[in-house]
């Protein structure tokens, strides 16, 4: 387990210390802020509502779904039994900190669980019929949790393990969104599904 514990750190400071970058620097305090967003998620709604109509109501509870468990799961019962302290709180190890600690524990971040989640679910609800959304959402996702570890509050592995624990929840929520519209709408309707 030592070894584990050590390669992650090692790889820590490769990515918070060794590869940074000035303009890095600036953009990832913001891009891994879930506000920072926040146009984007009005937009997507938006879109939403005027393709899928009565249906988007369905995605949207589905997405709520996602947010609530992948949340909950994280923070409330990963972090709360592992209780690993974030990078930024741990003495012995050299930090450069772009933000604001953060309280909590550091194991899984919630910020990958989260932004994995959506993606998934984004991804299996709309990739069949829009394929090219699948390396973006990814992408987004993964850029995300990749920024935890730049700005010095998660470690590696923190946002591996939630990435896949936020991409298990996002296709278990696809699943039963699919069970859901099956049972409510009717095949024969031509909204996007």
């Amino acid at each position: 387990m030592t070894s584990i514990i050590e390669i992650d750190q090692n790889l820590f400071h490769l990515i918070n210390d060794t590869w940074k970058f000035p303009w890095l620097d600036v953009i990832m305090p913001y891009w891994r802020e879930k506000t920072t967003w926040i146009p984007l998620y009005l937009i997507g709604a938006g879109l939403i509502i005027w393709k899928m109509k009565r249906k988007a109501i369905l995605l949207f509870f589905a997405v709520g779904l996602t947010i609530a468990v992948a949340d909950g799961a994280s923070s409330q019962l990963i972090k709360k039994n592992v209780k690993r302290l974030r990078p930024c709180r741990t003495e012995a190890l050299a930090v450069n900190l772009l933000v604001p600690c953060g309280g909590g524990y550091s194991f899984t971040s919630s910020h990958a669980t989260n932004h994995f989640a959506i993606a998934l679910l984004l991804i299996m609800v709309f990739g069949k019929r829009f394929r090219q959304i699948k390396w973006p959402l990814l992408l987004w996702a993964a850029s995300i949790a990749y920024g935890q570890v730049y700005v010095g509050v998660h470690y590696p592995i923190d946002v591996i393990a939630g990435g896949l624990l936020g991409s298990l929840i996002g296709v278990g929520v696809a699943y039963l969104y699919y069970t859901a519209e099956g049972r409510i709408f009717s095949s024969t309707n031509n909204e996007i599904a």
